[in-house]
């Protein structure tokens, strides 16, 4: 009985040990480095969203796919299969529309950086369209110094550099390039009907 009683303890002895080991090696971690920079710590498709600026809604964004960087050292939202975005006004009537191939926002700048069959169109209908603008929100600026068409209706002006506010309705090119302005053709004043009437004298004979 004593050596079966010791048999039984050693082959307990032993499959302990043995379970131990194996758990020991279950357990193992990998740890495994991910660069912040390249590596988002959120991936979204099929988005669309409402966005508000100091408690009130100013955005309402569309897009295929979202990634979120925010764990880089200068945190961003990238679009990279392109952008849809609204801007409201105070009353939220849509000031601007946004279309881009590709966007990034840097989150902490407030910086909006649009690349590629870059369309904005403002409340009056005008259309601007560049390969690449910047929209800075702290400042409240549009830029960019690419190329750029601003269109509305038959007037087109082109060139290089650009400026405006952010709604799009005072804004300048800096070198101004091929525009076109509809010529508007002035009705032919006669000389007869270039003279004032109180200076018309009737003399009599």
């Amino acid at each position: 009985m004593k050596l079966n009683s010791i048999t039984i303890t050693l082959i307990a002895v032993v499959m302990l040990l043995f379970y131990t080991a194996c758990s020991s090696s279950d357990t193992e971690t990998v740890d495994i480095q991910f660069d912040p920079e390249v590596t988002p710590s959120m991936t979204t498709d099929s988005v669309t969203t409402l966005i508000s600026d100091s408690g009130i809604t100013r955005y309402k964004l569309e897009t295929k796919n979202w990634q979120v960087f925010d764990k880089a050292e200068e945190p961003f939202w990238f679009f990279p299969e392109g952008i849809y975005l609204e801007r409201f006004d105070s009353l939220f009537q849509v000031e601007a529309k946004i279309l881009a191939d590709t966007a990034w926002n840097y989150t902490d700048k407030r910086l909006w950086r649009l690349k590629g069959n870059v369309d904005i169109r403002n409340m009056e209908g005008e259309m601007f369209l560049s390969d690449e603008l910047f929209w800075d929100q702290q400042e409240q600026k549009v830029y960019s110094d690419k190329y750029i068409q601003i269109k509305r209706g038959d007037t087109e002006l082109k060139g290089y550099g650009f400026e405006s506010n952010q709604e799009m309705t005072e804004y300048r090119i800096f070198r101004p390039h091929d525009g076109k302005i509809p010529f508007k053709e002035e009705p032919v004043v006669s000389d007869v009907d270039a003279v004032e009437p109180d200076s018309i004298k009737i003399i009599d004979e």
